[in-house]
């Protein structure tokens, strides 16, 4: 039965990367005669649950793929994971059609790709907030709690209430890493401000359950919280909806979220997946694709918070103080406190 299942699994994902991907071929077959570098160059996206258009994190790797298709003329196909146990045939499948390099969105992935890409050593990986050690694999990681800290410290400053919330998708270290960096920088700014965290899951459905992000979002806000930082995918979606009604205040997360609720999101705390993606997809191109640790913060703008027409009037009595918080982040002068550090003895 469980062998049925399986072939079951990488006969669907075959044919949902073909037809996912089919406009992706006609767009890249027209850039054949453009001269650009990466012409010929096959790049596969294997995307974390919630998918591309989650406006989120997913969102970012897709952008930043897709970047690297306009800029370098190579070619792209993506597939959307239903599940966790589609991860490994989706790398594998990508592995055996010769794609030099298999980008993997998402911690989910790691065992997958532990799996895979040693069978697989003349292709390229790479993964996304997680950290595999091998000779074909790039682990491209980010500083979460920089940023975290800073839009934490917004809130510290921005609340009328002195409480604030945290919402954030599958509890897990990696989230428990914005909380905690939250939590530092709201204390930083107001050392009164009461801070409520739920988490919405222990699962990777947590990541696409708007319904259950409104509902904890307005729990929060009926008890005082008047802004709530979101780290929790497609389920952010709900938590807008809840600022919204209610006329208070969110803190989106990865992407740039301000659009959506314009006025009601005072900024988004920025993780830019897009730039790491398009980054290992220049390497590859250029043939300087090397295996490892990437590491992506504030100093870099790997990490930054958004500031545009829909938030900039919400977020400019505060931005001087913020940037001076930044840079001494950046100097050290401000030790930002790390779940993985805190935690990696245990």
């Amino acid at each position: 039965m469980r062998t049925c299942t399986v072939v079951f699994l990488v006969l669907l994902i075959s044919v949902f990367i073909s037809a996912c991907t089919r406009s992706k071929e006609s767009g890249a077959s027209n850039n054949q005669a453009s001269g650009k570098p990466g012409e010929g160059i096959k790049i596969a996206l294997v995307l974390d649950k919630g998918g591309k258009d989650d406006k989120s994190f997913n969102t970012a790797a897709f952008k930043g793929v897709t970047e690297a298709v306009k800029d370098f003329g190579v070619e792209m196909k993506d597939v959307e994971s239903p599940d966790d146990a589609a991860f490994e045939p989706a790398l594998r499948t990508f592995a055996e059609r010769g794609y030099p390099l298999v980008i993997a969105v998402g911690f989910s992935q790691i065992d997958a790709v532990k799996k895979v890409a040693p069978q697989f050593p003349k292709t390229h990986f790479a993964i996304v907030d997680g950290v595999v050690e091998g000779p074909n694999v790039a682990s491209l990681m980010f500083a979460e709690h920089e940023g975290s800290y800073l839009v934490g410290y917004l809130a510290g400053l921005m609340t009328k209430t002195n409480k604030v919330g945290f919402i954030g998708g599958m509890d897990i270290a990696l989230i428990r890493r914005f909380e905690m960096g939250y939590d530092a920088g709201v204390k930083a700014a107001n050392p009164k401000a009461e801070i409520f965290v739920n988490y919405v899951g222990i699962n990777s459905s947590a990541w696409a359950n708007p319904t259950r992000g409104k509902e904890l979002a307005l729990a929060q806000y009926g008890r005082g919280a008047d802004i709530i930082f979101h780290a929790a995918g497609a389920t952010g979606m709900g938590i807008f909806d809840a600022a919204e009604e209610k006329k208070l205040y969110a803190i989106g997360v990865d992407s740039n979220q301000n659009a959506i609720k314009p006025g009601r999101i005072a900024t988004s705390m920025l993780k830019r997946v897009d730039t790491a993606v398009y980054d290992i997809i220049k390497a590859q191109v250029e043939g300087k694709f090397t295996a490892g640790l990437k590491s992506f913060g504030l100093k870099d703008k790997g990490i930054d918070y958004a500031v545009d027409e829909h938030n900039k009037s919400v977020i400019e009595p505060y931005t001087a103080k913020l940037e001076e918080v930044r840079q001494k982040i950046i100097s050290g002068a401000v030790k930002v406190p790390d779940f993985y550090e805190k935690n990696k003895s245990k």
